[in-house]
């Protein structure tokens, strides 16, 4: 391919453990792509064994630590007709693995960005996990430092769409015990082990009953998903918990500019209640001061 006009980026999802998810596109695109980059280049040519496959192009390795100065010359090769295929370990290149400054430099040099879809940790522990999958937000892996992650589960404690979060196994307890901390030992939560593997495990529970299953210990790649906050919980993270609380808040908006009935919406908005409720909470503050 290599050589006949401008090439392409392409991101494909790998599996997540089982080397019978790979796609026949995924298939066909590692024998026939001019470069393979790939996040561990060892356990790439070991899926490609599984698979059946013998690549015709080259394998590079795309790690974060180089993923700069790789992207530049990944992008390179496309422009000169190179089909460039990127993979992660498992799942979608670029979701806490490497990719996205490749695919923002390919876009800014107009470069043709294709995907392969398939496996995805996060979709796949969604739909075990029995939690509300309507709305839902990606959260990552949480910082290492325990007062970063705590700062970090403070500021999502009032989020109201179900969460999904990745944590590597030495530092699961902990963080489920930050999460409990931040959100209530009684939220409900689902801890996924090893998806798709042999060994694969989801606990579902509390948060409390997730802390004291990863004491003991836990093993593999694990995926953990958190319900999220009911109005009672969102009105305690916002602090607008009572009327006097606001009264205050739409004190505060009209100062920053809101007109009244726009501070009094988002007020309502963000304490879970009507606005009618607000409004007779500002009239009752006013009242009491004259």
């Amino acid at each position: 391919m290599e050589g006949s006009g401008q090439g392409r980026i392409v991101l494909a999802a790998t599996p997540l453990g089982n080397p019978a998810d790979a796609s026949a596109r995924l298939v066909e695109t590692l024998a026939q792509a001019d470069v393979i980059a790939a996040e561990d280049s060892r356990r790439t040519r070991r899926l490609m064994a599984d698979v059946g496959v013998v690549p015709t192009g080259r394998i590079v390795s795309f790690y974060d630590a180089i993923e700069r100065e790789r992207s530049e010359e990944l992008v390179a090769a496309a422009e000169h007709g190179a089909t460039v295929l990127v993979v992660s370990d498992a799942g979608m290149p670029t979701v806490s693995d490497p990719g996205f400054r490749l695919v923002r430099l390919a876009i800014e040099r107009q470069v043709p960005v294709s995907v392969l879809p398939g496996p995805s940790a996060v979709l796949t522990a969604l739909a075990l996990s029995g939690l509300p999958v309507d709305r839902f937000c990606f959260e990552g892996f949480l910082p290492r430092r325990a007062g970063e992650r705590s700062a970090r589960l403070a500021a999502l404690s009032g989020e109201p769409r179900t969460m999904v979060f990745f944590e590597a196994p030495h530092r699961l307890a902990a963080s489920l015990a930050a999460m409990s901390k931040a959100f209530g030992p009684g939220r409900a939560a689902a801890a996924c082990r090893e998806l798709t593997k042999t060994y694969e495990e989801v606990r579902r529970g509390t948060l409390d009953d997730l802390v004291g299953w990863a004491g003991a210990g836990v093993r593999g790649e694990i995926t953990v998903v958190v319900s999220g906050a009911d109005a009672e919980g969102q009105r305690q993270a916002s602090g607008l918990v009572d009327a006097s609380a606001w009264a205050v808040a739409v004190a505060e908006a009209e100062a920053a500019g809101l007109t009244r009935k726009d501070a009094m919406s988002d007020v309502a908005r963000r304490a879970g209640v009507r606005r009618s409720a607000v409004y007779d909470a500002v009239v009752s503050e006013r009242k009491s001061r004259k």
